[in-house]
């Protein structure tokens, strides 16, 4: 079975965490779970410590892997949604971001985001990975045969 452009997007808003996947300037990897918002499943926001292992590997390499899934699926029934993008500190256009987050996070439980809140010494940043490609896994036997997904 081809995935749908539908079934990627009702994974990503199903979601609240997505994994980041990052490397330092030598290619080492490292991985870590965010909460994140979205628009369209192209753009993804995210507020991090400039600090955070991720926020310093992307400062030096924007290229990033996204992946999200819902992990609580019963064993050899899991989708997830696989993006790749690139990422960087979000400086400009931060407020409509903001906006974007906040929505999401007041629906979650969580609390409205302002630029105070990622600006100066606040110890947080808002993070922005634009979406260059989508891909899922076909349901058609293959180990990891992924296929574009089309997300308009």
């Amino acid at each position: 079975m081809r995935p749908s452009e539908e079934n990627a997007r009702g994974i990503v808003e199903a979601s609240r965490y997505l994994v980041l996947a990052t490397a330092d300037a030598e290619g080492r990897p490292w991985s870590t779970p965010v909460y994140f918002a979205h628009v369209g499943c192209r753009e993804f926001f995210w507020v991090s410590s400039p600090e955070a292992l991720h926020s310093r590997n992307i400062a030096v390499r924007p290229e990033v892997g996204i992946a999200v899934f819902d992990s609580s699926v019963e064993i050899g029934t899991g989708q997830g949604v696989y993006v790749s993008a690139l990422a960087a500190e979000l400086v400009d256009g931060a407020e409509r971001a903001l906006e974007v987050f906040s929505r999401r996070s007041l629906g979650h439980g969580g609390r409205v985001w302002t630029v105070d809140d990622v600006r100066g010494d606040s110890g947080m940043r808002l993070y922005r990975a634009v979406a260059g490609a989508h891909s899922m896994l076909a349901k058609d036997g293959r180990p990891d045969h992924r296929v574009a997904v089309e997300l308009r």
